[in-house]
Order: structure tokens, then sequence, then C-alpha cells
């Protein structure tokens, strides 16, 4: 199997060669959101090992198993002789003795196509991994894009399989330093400017041509019709739900600064409680995302929700609001009027995200002045001032805190912005706080020299991240 792109996945890589090095039976399950590159993970796995890689289609029962005996029997060299398995139990009957003494990798890719059309797969397969399968040396995968399915039907303590997997993977989207290596040839500002408008998702990455000017890109295969990505979410959407409208309009409407579950209930039509069905489903896609104040309960009434993946951001911002002229291929005047002038304000969210990124790894490298449990954003109220205050980073321990501000503008930061940060920490219930401040265009000099004497104010300039 030839792989043409592989980027980062090392630690998912690690994880199953790990398990597959134990050389005894092993029931793995991959799972995340389509096109995030399960399968690219998956066939990088299989290269150089004994493995059968079967994808399951919407297709009934029967034909998806001649499909999987299909399969099984050309790895076999058997297609010639055989037709197909009489059932589901038989052809892992058949695995189950070719793998007692030989190790071999079994994938069932898009596995929530093959076990809807068989309800009893499921059960059938515990039936086996008890009886048989534990006593082979077969290193079974389970993979599904089906996110609730997957966790609900599989993975969830009501699953036949509860208890019998060895191990499992959410494949989630690249962060920013993952996602730059799509662009060797960009700019450390267009590899983020990429991002922001595409997230970490590996096949919308790899549709952007690194050769190409940003704004090329964009105008090519984001807004003109018949491009990779131009439907790409519309298309998520009528897959995903019965009923697609009513979530493209919640989307958007996150998508455009409502992100209070009242605030969306009324822009869209609908009554709150209604409204938090719809929200749930989104959550668990991953489209969408429920945050709160870092060291606030979760179930905190000050949560917000705000779209999680960067690429629907974008749409349903710039795209779905003027699909008609789209339609009509008014590419440059969409592009010049609505979306060029708009976008470095559409870049902050994506921003504090690449900090906060940062930070982590600089958490997990020890290299800031304490280790953090827990990261996020903070917002409350100022009693004495009388409003809602925002710090863009907080991260926090016991009994100390870092607190950020991102800021992406064309001018340098000055002590003003440092002043104001300082009066806001004071909100703070922590014993020591130290300063962060991230500058998409320098510092001016009043900052830079505060910082050179003062040890809890970190610079952190944009092409030093």
């Amino acid at each position: 199997m030839v792989i043409t792109m592989f980027i980062g996945r090392e630690s998912e890589l690690n994880l199953l060669e790990k398990q597959y090095s134990d050389n005894r039976f092993n029931l793995f399950i991959v799972y995340g959101r389509r096109r995030v590159g399960k399968t690219t993970l998956l066939k990088r796995f299989c290269e150089n090992k004994a493995s059968i890689f079967f994808v399951g289609e919407e297709n009934n029962d029967k034909l998806s198993l001649q499909g999987f005996s299909k399969a099984v029997f050309e790895h076999y060299h058997l297609s010639t002789t055989l037709d197909s398995f009489g059932d589901w139990e038989k052809a892992f009957s058949f695995i189950a003795e070719k793998a007692v003494d030989q190790q071999l990798v079994l994938v069932l890719d898009e596995f929530p196509f093959i076990a809807r059309a068989n309800l009893s797969l499921a059960s059938l397969l515990q039936n086996l991994i008890d009886h048989k399968l534990k006593k082979t040396k077969l290193f079974l995968i389970l993979c599904g894009s089906s996110m609730s399915f997957m966790e609900k039907e599989v993975l969830s303590y009501k699953s036949p399989l509860y208890g019998r997997r060895t191990g499992s993977i959410l494949v989630n989207p690249f962060g920013f330093y993952n996602s730059a290596k799509f662009f060797p040839e960009y700019s450390t500002k267009e590899c983020f400017k990429s991002y922001a408008i595409l997230g970490g998702m590996p096949q919308y990455l790899e549709s952007f041509n690194p050769r190409q000017p940003l704004a090329e890109n964009i105008k090519e295969q984001l807004l003109r019709k018949g491009s990779l990505l131009y439907n790409e979410p519309r298309f998520f959407t009528m897959q995903a739900f019965r009923n697609p409208a009513i979530y493209n309009s919640i989307i958007e409407t996150v998508a455009n600064g409502y992100t209070r579950l009242n605030e969306i209930a009324s822009k869209i039509g609908e009554k709150p409680d209604k409204t938090a069905k719809y929200m749930a489903s989104l959550l668990d896609l991953k489209i969408i995302e429920r945050i709160q104040p870092v060291g606030r309960a979760k179930n905190s009434r000050k949560s917000i929700y705000r779209i999680k993946d960067h690429f629907f951001r974008f749409y349903y911002r710039f795209i779905t609001k003027h699909y008609s002229l789209l339609e009509q291929e008014m590419i440059d005047h969409v592009y010049q009027r609505f979306i060029s002038t708009r976008l470095n304000d559409f870049f902050s969210q994506a921003y504090e995200e690449v900090c906060r990124e940062y930070l982590i790894l600089e958490n997990k490298a020890l290299k800031l002045p304490f280790v953090f449990n827990e990261i996020g954003s903070w917002w409350g109220n100022n009693p004495v001032k009388k409003r809602e205050e925002e710090i863009d980073i907080l991260a926090i321990d016991d009994r100390q805190c870092i607190v950020g501000e991102c800021k992406w503008r064309n001018k340098k930061t000055g002590l003003d912005v440092f002043k104001r940060l300082v009066e806001k920490s004071r909100l703070l219930p922590y014993n020591k706080t130290y300063f962060y401040l991230f500058s998409k265009s320098g510092f001016e000099e009043d900052l830079l020299k505060e910082a050179s004497v003062n040890e809890c104010l970190t610079l952190v300039d944009f092409q030093e991240m």
C-alpha cells in the first residue's frame, strides 16, 4: 500500500504498533469524522503486515457479506475457487482458523454501514470473540465515521462489544503545527491563515495548492462552483441529519456570533428546549462545542457555544449568505467585497486557539513557570466597573495561573494592553499570576522594556511560535 502523503499521527501509530507487538488477539476501535484521515492512518499501519482491508458501503447484508468474502478470498488466493461465505459466523470462523498461528490485521472500515445492515452482527462478534477469536492472533479493527454510532453502539456500556476492546482512538483534526506541514512553501502567516480557514481536516488541507497565493486558493477551492469544498458542509449536514435546514440555520447563527442558547433559539425561531436537542447532535459531531470559563463547573450557566470546525465557521460566515452570487460565478466580487476585508477579524478566534496550542506544547515540555492542568478562556463580571470582562487564555493549577492576551492586528502591542490584562487578572482567585502576551505584529518599546524587568511577563511574537 502506498501513501502519497502522511503527516503527523505519530502517537496514534505508536499506540497501534504497541498493541500489535503483543502478538495476541486485539479488538481496536478507531473513529472520527469523515475526512479526518482514519483510513490513511490505518493503511499506513497495515503496511508490511498481513492484512485484509474491507470498506463497508451502504449495501444490504447479502452484498456486504459478498464484498467481505471477496476481500478475504483474494487475500488467501482463493477467489477463483470460492464464491461467498454462507454467513458472517462462517466468515469469521474461517479467519479465526487462519489467525491461530499467524498474525493478521483485519480492518472493517465504515463498520456502521456493515452493522446497520445486520443488526445482530455486534452480538455475533461478541460471541465469536469470547469463544474463538480470543485464542487467535487476529488484530481486529472496527473503524467508523458515524460518531454517534461508534460511541453508542460500539463503545458504550450497552453495546454487546463492551469490555472486549483492547484499545481505541478518536482521530481528531490536526492542530496548527501539523497542519502547517501541508504548506512547505507558505510563510508562517500564510500557513496560519490557511489553517484558520480550513481547520485541521487533512482532505481539506490537501485541497489548497501551496504554490498558489492564499487568495487564489480561497477563490478556486472554496468559492468556485464545482470545487471539492464548495458544497462540503451542505453535503455533510444532508448526510448526517433528516432535517438539514434547521441544522444549517443553527450553524450559520453561531458562526455569525450568537453564542448563547436563548440567542440562538430566538434567531432561528425555535424554543430553547428544542434548540438544545439540535445543539446536542451538533456537539456529538464535533461541529459545535460548548465551552465555559476555566475554573467553572461543567454545567455552568455561563456556558456558550461556538463553531469548533474552522472550515464550517468560514463557510457559514462567508459563503452561505452569498451563495446566490457564487452560483452566478461572481467570485471576485464576493471575495473583494465580503471576505478579504473581514478576514483579519475572522482570524482572531483561530489565533487564540493556536496560542493555547503553543502553551500546551510548552506545558508538555515543562517550559512554563508551572504545570497547568486546565486551559481555556475566561469571562465573568467585573463588580467595580459593572461589566463583563474577558480573558483570551487562562491556564491554572490549584494556586497559580497564566493569563494571556492574543492580538491578531496590524500594529504592535503596547504597555496599555498589559496593564488592562493585569487589571482583569485581579478578578481571579489565584495566589500567583504569570502573564503571556501574544502578538502578530510584535511589541512596542515600552512593553519590551517592561518584559525585561518583569519576570512574570512573557512576550511571544507570532514568528517565534
